[in-house]
């Protein structure tokens, strides 16, 4: 009877690489938390930040979703404005949330650990371009 070895690989999250004290905010800065390893629970930790992954720059001007939420701007009745000159970066939010979606499906996140607050990240009040895509893809995601 040969001895049967089984291994368990630990769950993936995809965090907001902010989160993790990345510089990678659009006001170049980042937003550690403490709140983090106890969430992830000893889970591989994946960073990401849409907005990169988007093409947008850092640092960047702050961005809204203007008249809507996340999911407007996916079913494409609301856009995505920078604050001050209104320059409208939609297209690199959408991107962003589509390689963010990518991301997710080929380290085979569970979860999905994201900055409130975002435009991109945020789900309370208003869910942000990612979080929209993502939960619609049917993903776990929290946003702290």
């Amino acid at each position: 009877m040969g001895l049967v070895h089984i291994h368990r690989q630990k769950d993936i999250i995809l965090v907001s690489a902010c989160l993790l004290g990345m510089s990678c905010r659009y006001d170049g800065k980042s937003k550690p938390s403490s709140a983090l390893s106890e969430l992830a629970g000893g889970a591989c930790m994946v960073p990401v930040c849409p907005e990169q992954l988007g093409g947008l720059p850092t640092p960047r001007p702050a961005a809204e979703i203007f008249q809507g939420n996340g999911v407007d701007v996916l079913e494409g009745r609301s856009r995505v404005l920078t604050v001050e000159e209104g320059i409208d970066v939609t297209e690199c939010f959408l991107k962003g949330a589509r390689e963010t979606l990518l991301c997710a499906r080929a380290v085979k996140a569970t979860r999905c650990i994201l900055k409130s607050g975002s435009p991109s990240c945020g789900l309370d009040p208003r869910p942000g371009v990612t979080a929209a895509l993502l939960v619609s893809k049917g993903l776990d995601v929290l946003a702290i």
